[in-house]
């Protein structure tokens, strides 16, 4: 049972002149960019977590190149970006051992040399208190849920989601209506396959002519280690084991000040076997003899998972439509092998905001901002993207052969501004990349010990995810019939396998029939159910504001 809008109340209407979706570093950084373009403009920010920060999640090492541009004067502040890069290392992990790369080998762009490792949640915080004292404001705990539209679909604004409507779909006696925000520009930075930037690209047909997008799952813990073990400012990335030749990823562990680390490890969602599980590759790297021997004695004390674009520039979709733009990761501005995207996020929330001040100074509104689509290539963004295009067609073609030929295509630009490759297409999208069950090899993982492995429903206790039960599932399968004829019977319930939470389980009861269980309170809104299903028969809708995971330091 829905709610019938006729039935609703008419909703309250706030204006503004810019309204921004997501408080990640493009968000911010537009918001900011704006008002010190024009300290008169009024700018909001709307945010899903319950703080900004609270669903921020990546590696990260910063490129502060952005920040620099944005805040000249951060470096004479206290930030919390203060553990610079010391040491960089690249190993090719074998089951037993480890071979190191010389960075010699290492394309400069590859370096860290001048960069930080933050928690970027800890990054946004600050820049929200840096947007705030310019007069933006910022609305956290409010999912932004619905696009709104003039009679010549031009996005006008957005409304926040209802609350208090109970699982059955009926106003709860805490009922409320959710609020229009109204804009005569729209920016949408809601991160990673976020609802509306799915529903623009789709509508407007931004992709058409663009490669398919391509994800990865990326998953971290924060370790506190025993005292002196930790080597502050120490990088460290990896590639091969124990993923097979067949599936991309690798793994990142940065060493923080304060005894603490961050161990992640990313798995390209364009993996055919369905019976892998990313998170139990994750659990399985800990136990190689380099990084098991690192946290011995340790302590986890955060974990989080959350979806990467891995695209880059051939994938990016068009940035404009009527009314607004996509800025951040809403685009696909992560570069895959600096696993690195925080820089680009900023650098676009800039450059959006720059080409709106030049439309409202000009007395324009709701039209389309054709000066950010038509500049981004020859921006910062762009030259960031383009000498790595090639990198994640070939690793996924070739597996390492393919890391070593885009090793060479980034050499070869670096020294002689071609690339022999050209531009490689990446293919099918990564839903359609997973080959039936009874076709691939099952894969048995060790059973969690506790102490250096853990199962999912303890690991997604320390994101400190949480949802109102009473609520309609934000989870939603479009063809129950469909989940069962095909993602269970065909590629054997992957979805019990790629979700890092636990939020879906086939359950044969009595009966013997099988019912699919979505505990949608277990979510940490990393969004791989809505890239990963084979049938693209999951949509991930934002739950009530302010809901999922709670992230403090990650």
């Amino acid at each position: 049972m829905s709610l019938d809008t006729a039935d609703l109340p008419e909703r309250e209407s706030m204006e503004f002149d810019v309204v921004i979706v997501g408080a990640g570093p493009a968000g911010l950084a537009a918001a900011i960019r704006l008002k010190q373009l024009d300290p008169e403009l009024s700018v909001v920010v709307l945010e899903k977590g319950s703080e900004v920060g609270a669903h921020i999640l990546s590696g990260n090492v910063l490129d502060p190149s952005a920040l620099d541009a944005l805040l000249p004067e951060w470096r004479s502040e206290d930030t919390p970006i203060k553990q610079p890069v010391t040491d960089d290392r690249f190993y090719l992990l074998g089951a037993s051992g480890s071979v190191r790369l010389p960075n010699a080998l290492m394309p400069k762009l590859m370096s860290n040399h001048g960069n930080f490792i933050v928690s970027l949640g800890l990054v946004c915080k600050y820049l929200a208190e840096k947007a705030e004292a310019l007069g933006v404001e910022i609305y956290p705990g409010f999912s932004a849920a619905h696009l709104i539209r003039d009679d010549a679909n031009r996005i006008v604004g957005v409304a926040t989601g209802d609350m208090g409507i109970t699982r059955e779909g009926e106003q709860g006696p805490a009922y409320q209506r959710g609020m229009a925000l109204m804009g005569k520009y729209v920016l949408i930075g809601e991160g990673v396959r976020g609802s509306l930037a799915k529903e623009l690209i789709r509508d407007y047909g931004l992709s058409e002519g663009r490669e398919p997008g391509k994800f990865g799952l990326g998953m971290k813990e924060l370790w506190e280690l025993p005292p002196g073990r930790a080597q502050p400012g120490l990088v460290q990335h990896s590639f091969g084991w124990p993923l097979k030749s067949g599936t991309g990823g690798g793994s990142f562990i940065y060493h923080l000040g304060g005894n603490q680390v961050f161990v992640g490890f990313v798995v390209h969602l364009n993996y055919k076997n369905p019976h892998l599980s990313p998170y139990g590759e994750f659990q399985r790297f800990k136990t190689h003899p380099d990084v098991a021997s690192l946290l011995e004695g340790g302590k986890r004390i955060a974990y989080g998972a959350r979806a990467i674009t891995e695209g880059g520039f051939q994938s990016v979709p068009r940035l404009v439509f009527p009314g607004g733009a996509l800025i951040g990761c809403s685009a696909g501005f992560v570069n895959v092998p600096r696993i690195k995207g925080a820089h680009n996020a900023m650098w676009s929330g800039m450059l959006a905001a720059e080409k709106a001040v030049d439309a409202l100074k000009a007395g324009r509104s709701h039209d389309t901002l054709e000066a950010y689509e038509a500049e981004w290539r020859a921006s910062p963004i762009g030259r960031d993207l383009k000498p790595v295009r090639n990198v994640k067609p070939l690793w996924s073609k070739l597996g390492l052969l393919g890391i070593g030929l885009g090793g060479l295509d980034m050499w070869t630009q670096q020294l002689f501004g071609v690339s022999f490759f050209g531009t490689r297409p990446h293919g099918k999208p990564d839903y359609a990349c997973l080959e039936p069950a009874a076709t691939q090899k099952p894969i048995e993982y060790p059973k969690p010990d506790g102490v250096l492995t853990f199962d999912k429903v303890s690991s997604v206790y320390l994101s400190n995810t949480n949802h109102e039960e009473d609520q309609p599932v934000h989870l939603r399968v479009k063809d129950p019939a469909l989940q069962h004829s095909s993602e269970f019977k065909i590629y054997g319930g992957p979805s019990e396998r790629y979700c890092p939470a636990g939020v879906y389980e086939w359950v044969v009861g009595d009966d013997g029939k099988e019912t699919y269980v979505i505990n949608g309170q277990n979510c940490v809104h990393c969004k791989t159910c809505d890239i990963k299903d084979p049938n693209q028969n999951i949509d991930w809708t934002p739950p009530q504001g302010g809901e999922g995971p709670v992230y403090q330091v990650m």
